[in-house]
């Protein structure tokens, strides 16, 4: 096979790509007066990729590909050395790895991989620009936050590859591996949302307390909340207003979950809870009003081992008895199980449901009427949480927010029309 077996005019475009993209990194290089490789470095390192991939597959030889990396990194190697001796007390090896990243971009784009070139090559960019920023996030990073990370692997990266990918249930949605996939996207949300407040919500007003509280969970929340208004009722303004943001939040993490949970089902589920989320939103903004500013108690780590088998658990057992009560009770016995399960926790009642619906054993219309029936549920089991634990006074402000969305919930669960 001979080179001009490829025509001309389909080279141009790969070996562009990969001269555009080495230029755009090397540009970024050259900026942060890197001394090893810069703006023309780069473009010849992803130009010596797209062409030692174009040789490999021309002449049947993978070892071109392989020896054209190997001599890359010994000149970056090489380039390193002779820099490093010069300048001892800023020694690295992000340009050299970034180069070997380079040559494999240029490879894939005479691949006319184009898509996965221009992901790498744009994420390399971020990477490297965002220099200051990451290791002032890292110097963030304490203790605690290291170990919800190490726990939120051990969750996803050790246990669930381990579980069995199938249904051990005559009900068929006893799935061990997708039970714990749903652990790992709970506890994955619930970190995030913690990690965010350690790092950027150590002084949060009213909203992003709102934010982070729903994305953390906002049951406990609610409580927290309630236990500060008692202490300082001044500020229950602003706690209701924290309850009720973080109450809206749930409906977002709610839409997230079951576009994870069941994508196909998604369109078809999403817009009453969309409209939902919509009216909570509005209420929320409505309770912002002259909140002013409140600090609940920080919240916990969420990514606990042991949490994550409790809702494992949970999520199994809601599993469980729906199959179970569909079959027993038809439509009661659903509603019920969901308003039961709702009580402290949407998660389980959410992605049980999404579940059976992305199995065609209930359709999407109960599926989300499940749903909003157990967001109901939440609702009512916070409102009781603060007029046990709280301030009158923050019962007073709570009570007709709560209230308004109970009426829309029920309002929609009624006259929302039937999917065609």
């Amino acid at each position: 096979m001979n080179i001009t077996d490829d025509s001309l005019a389909s080279l141009w475009t790969p070996l562009a790509l990969a001269l555009g993209l080495g230029l755009l990194v090397g540009l970024q290089r050259e900026w942060s007066a890197e001394r090893t490789a810069g703006i023309r470095t780069f473009p010849l390192i992803a130009l010596l990729g797209a062409l030692c991939a174009l040789l490999a597959r021309q002449q049947d030889a993978a070892w071109l590909l392989a020896a054209g990396l190997l001599a890359s990194a010994a000149l970056l190697a090489a380039g390193s050395l002779i820099d490093a001796r010069s300048h001892p007390d800023d020694a690295g090896l992000t340009t050299e790895f970034a180069g070997l990243v380079m040559f494999a971009v240029g490879a894939l784009a005479m691949d006319r991989q184009f898509a996965v070139a221009l992901a790498v090559s744009g994420s390399l960019l971020l990477l490297l620009h965002s220099k200051r920023r990451l290791h002032a996030l890292v110097e963030r990073v304490g203790a605690d936050e290291l170990a919800a990370l190490m726990r939120l692997a051990l969750v996803g990266l050790v246990i669930l590859p381990l579980l069995p990918d199938r249904s051990l249930d005559p009900w068929q949605v006893l799935n061990p591996f997708r039970i714990w996939l749903m652990v790992v996207l709970i506890v994955g949300i619930s970190l995030l949302g913690w990690l965010g407040y350690r790092l950027f919500g150590g002084r949060a007003g009213t909203l992003l307390l709102g934010i982070f509280g729903g994305l953390i969970s906002s049951t406990a929340t609610a409580v927290s909340s309630a236990r500060q208004a008692r202490i300082q009722p001044a500020a229950a303004a602003g706690l209701a207003a924290v309850i009720v943001l973080s109450s809206t939040v749930v409906f977002v993490r709610v839409l997230l979950e079951i576009g994870v949970a069941a994508p196909d089902a998604f369109a078809a589920l999403a817009p009453p809870l969309a409209a939902m989320l919509l009216w909570m939103l509005a209420i929320g903004i409505w309770s912002l009003r002259g909140a002013g500013h409140a600090e609940p108690p920080a919240p916990e780590a969420p990514a606990q081992l042991g949490s994550a088998i409790i809702f494992g658990l949970m999520y199994a057992l809601v599993l469980v008895l729906l199959a179970w009560a569909r079959d027993r009770f038809g439509e009661g016995g659903l509603y019920l199980t969901a308003i039961l399960s709702g009580l402290t926790d949407m998660d389980a009642i959410t992605l049980s449901t999404a579940e059976l619906v992305r199995r065609g054993q209930i359709g999407a219309d109960l599926g989300w009427r499940l749903i909003l029936a157990g967001g109901l549920s939440n609702l009512a089991f916070k409102l009781g949480v603060v007029a046990l634990l709280g301030h009158r006074s923050l019962l007073r402000r709570l009570l007709p927010a709560f209230a308004a969305a109970a009426l829309g919930g029920l309002g929609l669960i009624w006259l929302w029309p039937a999917t065609p």
